[in-house]
């Protein structure tokens, strides 16, 4: 029997959720397939795009995984700072530079979609 599209997402949230790094669509198909054996990636991918496009879920695109979203941020942007060491990701609220990312998209004319930004480098516990 399929499950409803907001229990799916609520599903795949709770896998994110108790993760403290971020998960490729694989990873979650791994652990949610322990209950759902017939789960198949195209289910992932698709509730992962819907997540992602809610705002509830942000992909980090140079890791091609995903991360819960941790703020509440309607007119923000994530900033999601990657420990490369560690492999943990903090989210902090971007209002600030959103103004400045409306202008440099201005200048060219783009017209963005969605902001996120990814931050590299090492967390205060794997600095020293």
């Amino acid at each position: 029997m399929r499950k409803q599209a907001a229990t799916r997402q609520s599903d795949v949230l709770k896998v994110l959720e108790r993760h403290d790094k971020p998960m490729t669509a694989y990873a979650i198909l791994d652990q949610m397939k322990r209950d759902e054996p017939a789960l198949a990636a195209p289910t992932i991918y698709r509730t992962l795009t819907a997540l992602t496009q809610q705002g509830r879920a942000h992909k980090l695109e140079s890791m091609k995984a995903f991360v819960p979203c941790r703020c509440d941020h309607e007119e923000a942007v994530p900033v999601l700072a990657v420990c490369e060491a560690c492999g943990t990701v903090e989210e902090h609220d971007g209002s600030q530079v959103l103004p400045h990312l409306k202008a440099l998209s201005a200048q060219s004319a783009f017209h963005a979609t969605r902001h996120i930004v990814e931050i590299h480098g090492r967390c205060q516990n794997c600095a020293t």
